[in-house]
């Protein structure tokens, strides 16, 4: 859906009819439901603006507040990260769906919250969370590799353990440095987030 301002207006309709078809959510993903338990769990800024990164207590207070609206739906948390302007989380639950609910009244909090600290009342904050089934060990351990890279990948550090806002150095110290750098090297995270993450 980041292409609905390129498409023309009879794309757009399209769009929408075949989503309607489809039962799905008109202008959000659609989630996933069944029996996975291990997900992927993203969600970003509205348009990717650096809205979380304004400061870095803002940066750590979701960093704390994200944790609590997980740990309640959440058997574990594998991996999280926080960016300026999105987040990734890697977690197992029993209902993604009620996870998905939490994280939405984390988004409204949140965003009322700086939209009042930024005098931009009314502003758009987020974009929508979205879910990614775990579909193997090869997906699970690629993806760890991918939340905890992603300072890299934007620039902001030249380590993993060098970004404060992410689980990378807690994964680093039960890991180990040898079996982390072995699951580095053997599962290949080229092609994530090609499509999805800015």
């Amino acid at each position: 859906m980041y292409n609905w301002r390129k498409m023309t207006q009879e794309q757009r309709n399209d769009v929408l009819k075949t989503r309607k078809i489809q039962n799905q959510p008109l202008h959000g993903p659609t989630h996933v439901k069944g029996q996975k338990k291990i997900f992927h769990v993203s969600a970003a800024c509205y348009e990717h603006r650096n809205i979380i990164g304004k400061s870095k207590n803002r940066l750590s207070f979701l960093q704390l507040s994200l944790n609590e609206a997980i740990k309640s739906e959440a058997k574990e948390i594998y991996a999280c990260v926080i960016l300026p302007n999105h987040y990734h989380v890697l977690v197992k639950t029993e209902d993604v769906l009620k996870l998905l609910k939490n994280l939405f009244r984390l988004h409204q909090k949140t965003g009322f919250e700086w939209n009042r600290e930024d005098l931009r009342k009314g502003r758009r904050v987020w974009c929508n969370a979205t879910e990614n089934a775990i579909k193997s060990d090869r997906h699970f351990w690629a993806t760890m590799n991918y939340i905890h890279n992603n300072p890299v990948k934007h620039g902001l550090s030249n380590k993993w353990t060098d970004w404060p806002f992410s689980t990378a150095g807690e994964y680093l110290k039960k890991m180990g440095r040898d079996r982390a750098l072995t699951i580095w090297k053997t599962y290949d995270i080229s092609r994530m987030g090609l499509s999805w993450d800015t």
